[in-house]
């Protein structure tokens, strides 16, 4: 029955050329919209490399000094994290480096180039699964001994080496000279914890005062053995912080939450100070789902008027079916087959255009090294989010022609 009914499908929607096309046109814009959105957040929040190990890291990303009548809030220093997140129970491993990313000039021919530098340690390329076209990490040794080593990104090779091979050559930035040992490839800037675009050891700064400092621009991250740890490891780091004495008898205290990546951004999108976990994350998604409800409620009404426009103009059709015995629950899966054939149509022009629209944004550099790809992950919302729109928009023209009385249908009436 089913090969049946798809080609009666077929068949009606080339019986009405306009009314097919005019839903055509809303379906694939309504999903070309929904999936470029998809796509980026997907970009954003997904498990994208190199930050693939999402499901079991924690970061500290911000700190609250209590202070008599109010809360200073700041990035963590390197000796609140050195001194007290080491050692976290369930934490295989700890990286802290600087963040934000600084702005640094160098000068090649005589022409100025601006790049992003990071400060790390060697911990950090073990949690982080970068892809490396050219050469190795740098070492634990390497920080620790204060090694005038660097990795870079792919272009930042162009930039200060044409198409020769970085690994071994030199190259200044910020006034010091710097050995590649790594060429990566480019990272998102979108992805704030791996973005940058030389990554040196934090031990070459011109300054060793952060060694100190309790607030900073440090961040870290943590590599749990389990997910189900988290609680363990956010409450013995509450437990530490909460110990710690000050030499200010103003600071009255000191929090530094660790937050998953989805928290963190969810955080900073919303601009919420919410330290509980997981609710900036489940705000922001309830947010979201919200206004997506909302952007496709217009064009699922007027696809469910033009529904029920085409399938009242099959009346005598309906009432010969109903008259030879036809049930309400057969014809009623029929159009919703009919409808999620239509949708289907418009989910693969949808989805071709938001190709298009990706690789367009990718290409114009809006966003700097971001590749917006509609992967498998995006693909499977996209069909989630064409199914529904073929049942939503569907269900309720069909069940309105399933109470038409067969007497009535042949008559061209509509009894309710």
């Amino acid at each position: 029955m089913l090969p049946h009914y798809l080609a009666i499908a077929v068949k009606v929607l080339l019986r009405r050329k306009f009314f097919t096309c005019i839903s055509l046109v809303g379906i694939s814009l309504t999903l070309l919209v929904l999936m470029v959105a998809t796509a980026v957040l997907d970009h954003l929040f997904g498990p994208v490399a190199p930050e693939t190990n999402q499901d079991r890291t924690l970061g500290v990303y911000r700190t609250t000094l209590s202070v008599p009548g109010g809360m200073l809030r700041s990035g963590a220093g390197f000796a609140l994290l050195d001194r007290h997140a080491r050692g976290l129970p369930g934490v295989e491993r700890l990286s802290i480096f600087s963040a934000p990313v600084r702005t640094v000039s160098s000068y090649v021919a005589g022409r100025a180039i601006r790049s992003s530098l990071k400060y790390t340690d060697g911990e950090f390329w073990h949690i982080l699964a970068f892809s490396f076209v050219e050469g190795a990490p740098y070492s634990a040794r390497d920080v620790d001994e204060a090694r005038f080593v660097a990795v870079i990104n792919e272009r930042t090779r162009q930039r200060f080496f044409g198409d020769r091979a970085a690994v071994g050559n030199t190259l200044e930035a910020d006034g010091q000279r710097f050995r590649v040992v790594g060429v990566v490839e480019d990272v998102s800037s979108l992805r704030e914890v791996p973005f940058a675009d030389i990554w040196v050891p934090h031990t070459t700064s011109k300054s060793d005062a952060y060694l100190g400092e309790l607030r900073g621009n440090f961040n870290a991250i943590v590599l749990a053995a389990d997910r189900s740890m988290f609680p363990e490891i956010r409450a013995e780091l509450r437990s530490r912080l909460a110990r710690i004495e000050f030499a200010d008898p103003r600071h009255l205290g000191i929090t530094a939450p660790l937050e998953t990546h989805v928290d963190a951004v969810a955080r900073r999108l919303a601009f919420t100070g919410s330290t509980s976990p997981g609710s900036a994350g489940w705000r922001l998604a309830l947010t979201l789902a919200t206004l997506a409800a909302l952007f496709i409620f217009l064009p699922t009404i007027n696809l469910v008027n033009i529904n029920v426009s085409r399938i009242m103009e099959r009346r005598s059709e309906i009432g010969v079916r109903k008259a030879f015995g036809a049930s309400s629950r057969t014809l009623v899966g029929q159009f919703v087959l009919e409808n999620l054939l239509l949708t289907a149509i418009g989910g693969l022009l949808g989805f071709g255009l938001s190709v298009l629209v990706l690789q367009g944004v990718t290409e114009s550099g809006i966003v700097p090294y971001a590749r917006f790809v509609p992967n498998p992950r995006v693909f499977a919302y996209g069909l989630l989010l064409t199914l529904g729109f073929g049942v939503v928009s569907g269900v309720y023209p069909a069940w309105r022609m399933s109470r038409l009385h067969p007497a009535e249908a042949l008559r061209g009436g509509d009894r309710r």
